[in-house]
């Protein structure tokens, strides 16, 4: 069968590029062997959220009374519910897309795909049946999936990758979780929120490492303020899980230590989706693990292309689909603006969340500029003293001869539906004086980014 395009992978970068494509008046084809909406939807972005959810609402009704609010009688988590409510979710959402691929007449084709030394996509389906595919523009979008280290191969019971600690039936006592990137401090948040001794260990000197050292910093004292204990600086170098508990042997600054638990959760980072894919046949060029691509997404043979996870750039699922974007109204003519790779935010959907943009304060340091900082704290806050949660500060960056906006970093609650401003006013060329200039609403947790802009300028009136 001919295709003008065939996509192999049906995650947020896939899909996306899917449904462009189509728009724009091309036959395409799917090619996805599990669930239609890959990792981000089926075991990752979405399943997260709906599980961290749960969390809050238990954590509220564990402080009701704070609210004027009185509970009668215990309250407690039932697992079962909160899991398949999170899998409800993503059911749900994996739905939608195949809902949008028969609005757009994207047509799905079941099975594990590859290129072929002549660039045809080999399909290879449950049943073990082959059947090869044309199509003038092959997408590769095959993601990424856990990454695991030699001293703890994931054994998906004692020691298990986020997929398992998605959808277990009980709540451990105790549990070790080693990594605080992103998925690592997400679900130490979670499951110490739901009442489980949480140790979190990490190789770096600070958690959330790839954030600001400040928002790191304030993340760290909130872990530990719901008594998670938090190890940086160190590194599992065995578990032993011949026993009825796991041991886990940890090198920490001051020296080994020994930590017993339930369950050892490793969330050290992904890899990509490489191997099968048949890149040897026609020789497309990768390095370490990603596949080499232009400003367009075009790989070194013609008329293959490759996005999200497998190629340069964070594993973000937001990442992906923009990419996919790109990639597809080029090849139809049109004449897309490429990624600004240094204004993708990043986010951590904890309490408080953390989400951030551009370059840190040490980072614009390091890069050679002469900085503005400012900052404001949600303890000046009327919204964020209203809602009970004053944990947290906006901190902007900025070039002090040009009041170039470089970097901005949030912590504190729903600060990741706020960083969009700062993308947005970054891309568009906004100084720190646009932002001081320009109203934000009141009361709000938004007008913290005006207040630090304010604040870098010695203007601030509200600190």
């Amino acid at each position: 069968m001919k295709y003008d395009v065939i996509v192999i992978g049906s995650g947020p970068g896939g899909y996306v590029a899917a449904i462009r494509a189509s728009q724009l008046g091309k036959k395409v084809g799917v090619v996805e062997k599990a669930e239609i909406g890959g990792t981000c939807l089926n075991w990752g972005c979405i399943p997260t959220k709906a599980l961290l959810k749960s969390a809050a609402v238990y954590t509220y009704m564990q402080h009701a009374e704070n609210y004027g609010i009185k509970l009668e009688g215990e309250v407690h988590p039932d697992m079962e519910a909160v899991v398949a409510r999170s899998r409800g979710v993503a059911d749900g959402m994996s739905k939608g897309v195949q809902y949008l691929f028969k609005k757009n007449n994207v047509e799905l084709i079941p099975g594990l795909g590859s290129l072929t030394a002549n660039k045809t996509v080999k399909v290879v389906d449950a049943e073990g049946n082959t059947t090869e595919y044309e199509a003038d523009h092959i997408i590769l979008a095959t993601g990424s999936r856990v990454r695991q280290l030699p001293a703890m191969p994931i054994d998906g019971k004692k020691i298990i990758s986020y997929r398992q600690a998605l959808v277990l039936d009980k709540l451990p006592e105790t549990m070790v979780v080693v990594g605080s990137g992103a998925i690592g401090s997400e679900f130490a948040f979670f499951f110490t929120s739901m009442g489980v001794k949480v140790t979190l260990v990490e190789f770096l000197p600070n958690v959330v490492p790839n954030e600001d050292e400040e928002v790191s910093k304030q993340v760290e004292r909130c872990f530990k303020k719901l008594k998670m204990t938090v190890m940086t600086e160190a590194s599992v170098t065995k578990v032993d899980t011949t026993g009825e508990k796991c041991i886990c042997t940890i090198d920490t600054k001051k020296g080994e230590k020994v930590v017993e638990a339930d369950i050892v959760l490793s969330a050290v980072g992904v890899q990509t989706n490489l191997e099968d894919l048949g890149l040897e046949n026609l020789g497309i060029a990768s390095e370490r693990g990603k596949i080499i691509v232009d400003d367009y997404y075009r790989t070194n043979v013609p008329g293959v292309y490759a996005i999200g996870d497998i190629v340069h750039g964070p594993a973000l699922a937001h990442k992906a689909s923009h990419e996919a974007i790109i990639c597809v109204e080029k090849f139809c003519g049109m004449d897309p603006k490429p990624l600004n790779y240094n204004n993708i935010p990043g986010c951590t959907y904890i309490t408080p969340e953390v989400a951030s943009v551009g370059l840190s304060e040490a980072k614009a340091i390091a890069a050679g500029y002469e900085v503005k900082i400012g900052k404001f704290p949600f303890t000046a806050s009327g919204k964020a003293a209203a809602a009970g949660n004053k944990d947290g500060f906006i901190k902007v960056v900025f070039d002090a001869k040009t009041n170039k906006w470089l970097g901005c970093h949030m912590v504190g609650e729903n600060v990741t539906e706020m960083v969009a401003t700062a993308v947005l006013a970054r891309e568009l060329g906004a100084t720190g004086r646009d932002i001081i200039e320009n109203i934000f609403p009141h009361p709000t947790m938004s007008e913290a980014i005006m207040e630090a802009a304010a604040a870098a300028y010695g203007e601030v009136v509200h600190l």
